[in-house]
């Protein structure tokens, strides 16, 4: 059995192929289903964000797990393998932890240091263990990962300024454009992408914000809480005639907004830019409407460049956190080996047990003229062969955990006590 992870991000594909890669909630339990049921999968969890789509499992035989997972993602882009593969990476066993232990601390983001990663790493795997696609091996790895990414952020200042790509995404906003102070903002979206752009936009001061969403009532519920105004979709192209900057955040699967919206609404207010941030993937707004006169269209690609020119006086606390990944690796590796040669230890003094326990019987009858306290000694004189015994096999077995020694010495151990 081994830990595989493999999966794209946003340094490894172009942004089309990231999109087509996105699996969205709604597609999530039917995704970890198709994954799990797998010929050499035994567990599963998924973790698609704008910046990545990973597959984690348990294979059972690595080289038939990793032709299981690219089939899967290639139903899932509707894309041939070979189209692709190229852009895979993949780890295995350590490497594999490690992975997700860098993912979860947030140097592995588009925005290093950013927040939201560690709560996407937790939603994929409560949402694997209520389909009963993650077991115990997949639990301990992702709870660990969960602690990872918390010392990460409580030892280091590796989350320190811009958190987020919801804040990274208004800071570029108001690099474009001078300042945010006074300007009419237009959010697209209200889940917690949008409400991360709304909170970061009211702490820079911006003049009229506008919070639009498929679903009214959490448009409505959001703009109320931070003082703006909640604007119905029939109403978006009406309202971005006014505005000076739309974000664009949502969880869509398909455009929001077609170039001819865009056109339409620029020739509505002539002579007047427009800057646009969509961050969403896959995005909301179509890719040609940059060509518009007066629009400035910046996505995920622009954000991963602004935030990587900010990267510099983060290079000392992203040290830091590879330091607690590497002691953290180091505790995961001792804590699982353990757990994986804890059966075979005990299935041992289980059967020396059954063997001290069965000779005791069939010498019951000479022993029936024992008084209590002789069949007491008795009692304890053949438990303490049993350890005495026991300790070095069991210690020998443990500390050779995780080796190829101790893989050796498992094996042997069953063959010798038939186990």
């Amino acid at each position: 059995m081994s830990l595989v992870v493999i999966g794209l991000n946003h340094r490894t594909v172009p942004l089309d192929l990231l999109e087509r890669m996105t699996i969205d909630e709604s597609r999530l339990p039917k995704a970890l289903h198709d994954v799990a049921s797998r010929e050499f999968v035994s567990e599963a969890v998924v973790l698609s964000t704008c910046n990545r789509t990973e597959i984690y499992v348990l294979a059972e035989r690595f080289h038939p797990a990793y032709h299981d997972i690219r089939n899967f993602l290639s139903e899932v882009a509707y894309l041939p393998p070979e189209e692709f593969s190229d852009h895979l990476y993949v780890h295995y066993d350590d490497d594999a932890v490690h992975h997700l232990f860098a993912v979860a601390a947030g140097i592995d983001s588009a925005v290093v240091g950013e927040a939201e990663i560690l709560g996407q790493v937790r939603a994929a795997w409560e949402r694997a263990r209520d389909e009963g696609t993650s077991g115990a091996a997949l639990n301990m790895l992702f709870r660990h990962a969960l602690e990872v990414g918390k010392r990460a952020r409580s030892e280091t200042g590796i989350s320190r300024s811009i958190v987020s790509v919801s804040t990274a995404a208004v800071a570029m906003a108001a690099d474009r454009l001078g300042s945010l102070e006074g300007r009419r903002v237009l959010v697209l979206g209200a889940g917690d992408m949008g409400e991360g752009m709304v909170r970061a936009l009211v702490q820079r001061g911006v003049g009229d914000l506008f919070v639009a969403n498929r679903t009214w009532e959490r448009a409505l519920e959001l703009a109320t809480r931070v003082g703006g105004t909640a604007v119905r979709l029939a109403e978006l192209n009406e309202t971005l005639a006014t505005v000076d900057l739309l974000l664009t955040g949502t969880g869509a699967s398909s455009i929001m907004l077609e170039h001819g919206d865009l056109a339409r609404v620029m020739r509505a207010r002539p002579g007047r830019p427009l800057l646009v941030v969509d961050v969403a993937v896959p995005r909301d707004v179509d890719p040609g409407a940059a060509e518009l006169a007066g629009v400035t269209l910046l996505d995920m690609d622009d954000l991963r460049a602004f935030a990587s020119a900010g990267m510099a006086e983060r290079r000392r606390e992203v040290t830091a956190v590879e330091r607690i990944i590497a002691e953290e690796l180091e505790r995961f590796t001792a804590l699982s080996t353990a757990r994986e040669v804890a059966p075979l230890i005990a299935a041992l003094h289980d059967k020396a047990e059954a063997v001290r326990t069965a000779e005791l019987e069939r010498f019951s009858a000479r022993l029936s003229a024992l008084d209590p306290v002789a069949r007491e000694v008795v009692e304890a004189l053949t438990r303490g062969l049993v350890a005495k015994l026991l300790h070095e096999p069991t210690v020998g077995l443990k500390g050779a955990a995780g080796t190829p020694r101790g893989e050796r010495l498992a094996e042997a151990v069953r063959d010798l006590f038939d186990l």
